[in-house]
């Protein structure tokens, strides 16, 4: 099975920046589409962004767009997550996912899912 665990969440204030890091135990990393999604409570799970195998095909949800960077390094088998600007609606709990096909905005269409990281930003 492939294994995600995402790091580096955090508190911090309105206006910071944080970076998120989701590492992956698997030996066809290079050759997966990876995503961040995010949940805050009483809320669905939101894509965040995707990124494809090669990093050439990046898309981030509006919300985000201008504050957010997702990259990849498959040598590491790791995907990050930028975030710049932080808002208090930026706090959720943020997921990395992977699926073997194309990106998709679609949760359903993830296989392998991390446990999560709590990103909490105050005013």
């Amino acid at each position: 099975q492939v294994q995600l665990v995402e790091s580096g969440g955090g508190q911090v204030q309105a206006g910071d920046s944080l970076r998120l890091s989701c590492r992956a135990s698997a030996r066809t990393f290079s050759s997966v589409t990876m995503a961040w999604f995010r949940q805050a409570p009483g809320k669905e799970r939101d894509l965040v962004g995707f990124i494809d195998w090669s990093g050439s095909t990046i898309y981030y949800t509006d919300s985000v767009k201008g504050r957010f960077t997702i990259s990849r390094d498959n040598a590491k088998n790791t995907m990050y997550l930028q975030m710049n600007s932080l808002k208090p609606e930026d706090t959720a709990v943020y997921y990395c996912a992977s699926r073997a096909g194309p990106t998709s905005s679609s949760t359903s269409r993830y296989d392998y899912w991390g446990q999560g990281t709590q990103v909490t930003v105050s005013s």
